[in-house]
């Protein structure tokens, strides 16, 4: 995994998934019947033996911490809740400009050390050749939940905002970059060897307004954490943007499943690794297609130094068990050479 993030040359193509220890495992369904999702993130030890169980059973090529990518917002001042059946919900959402005047800067990482203790056991409890992956969302993706209170659709409320008070936005969104930066460092210095940023829904921009409005703050959010090692910059929805995501930073360059890889590939530039790109639906098929697709895109990226492989988003909670063991298989009997 991590000659692969610096583009050495390997004798297979590594593998780890986003959410590969979520809802379709039987043994965090029993786990999340007893513990409120918060609490568990909040809980090191029992984050920590929920994803080194997983990594175990699945014989991945890495652990991302159990965590999630909200509780970031906590100590900046947003009011964070996950309701049952309606995910995160954010109580005080910013609105208007004047409503900055809530969020405040990260200037104790102290507050989330219960993340930094998840890193920590993590990295303990797993073999050394195993890295860890640390993590946080990307100021855009933070900044639209700050704004809409939770999930969307169409992020009206965060381009409305953007559109009408660019200056507040800006602010915003800094504001955001310092505090991502400081997490990311903090997840570094606590065990994680590699870390990703994730920009699940700056898919909905357009390129302009992708530079315009959020390059400058991702790459400021990124590059500290990357002079200390790989950074996965991953973002879903369009593959427009791919170019401007390795513009803002990251070694690797985490590509959904809208794009072929090896077309992807071209669009971020061969300096770069690349991370994907199977659409997770793929999943809930048969052993048989799961197979075919995974070779497919090992095909695309052509023994290329620096292919990561993995899911264009995270598991989907309705995936049988025996296909994920499938899907690893195969990409682990792929020979690079």
């Amino acid at each position: 995994m991590m000659r692969a993030c610096r583009r050495e040359p390997v004798e297979r193509t590594p593998i780890w998934l986003m959410r590969q220890a979520g809802r379709y495992l039987p043994e965090y369904r029993g786990i999340r019947a007893k513990v409120g999702f918060l609490e568990l993130c909040k809980n090191p030890q029992l984050s920590a033996e929920v994803m080194i169980a997983t990594v175990n059973r699945l014989g991945v090529d890495a652990a991302i911490i159990f965590s999630d990518l909200l509780p970031i917002l906590e100590p900046l001042g947003m009011e964070l809740e996950f309701a049952a059946g309606e995910g995160p919900v954010i109580h005080n959402p910013i609105r208007e400009a004047a409503d900055l005047a809530r969020l405040r800067e990260l200037d104790d990482i102290g507050q989330l050390g219960f993340v930094m203790d998840t890193v920590a056991a993590t990295r303990a409890g797993l073999d050394e050749s195993i890295p860890v992956i640390g993590f946080a969302g990307a100021p855009f993706t933070l900044a639209s939940y700050c704004v809409e209170g939770g999930g969307s659709k169409a992020w009206l409320q965060t381009k409305s905002l953007m559109y009408r008070s660019e200056s507040a936005w800006h602010d915003m969104m800094s504001l955001l970059a310092r505090a991502v930066s400081r997490y990311l460092v903090a997840q570094i210095d606590a065990g994680a060897q590699i870390v990703q940023v994730f920009d699940s829904w700056v898919g909905c921009l357009s390129p302009d307004d992708y530079r315009r409005y959020v390059l400058p703050h991702s790459r400021a959010a990124i590059a500290e954490a990357a002079r200390r090692g790989p950074v996965i910059h991953f973002a879903q929805g369009n593959p427009a943007l791919l170019p401007l995501l390795a513009e803002a930073g990251g070694s690797v360059i985490g590509i959904d499943w809208r794009i072929d890889l090896d077309e992807a590939w071209q669009r971020v530039g061969h300096d770069r690794a690349v991370q994907g790109n199977l659409d997770p639906a793929v999943l809930l098929a048969d052993p048989q297609t799961v197979r075919r697709r995974a070779v497919e895109i090992l095909d695309r990226a052509g023994g290329r130094p620096g292919h990561i492989f993995n899911l264009g988003h995270g598991i989907l909670p309705q995936t049988p068990v025996e296909n994920v063991l499938e899907l690893i298989a195969a990409v682990k009997q792929h020979r690079t050479a």
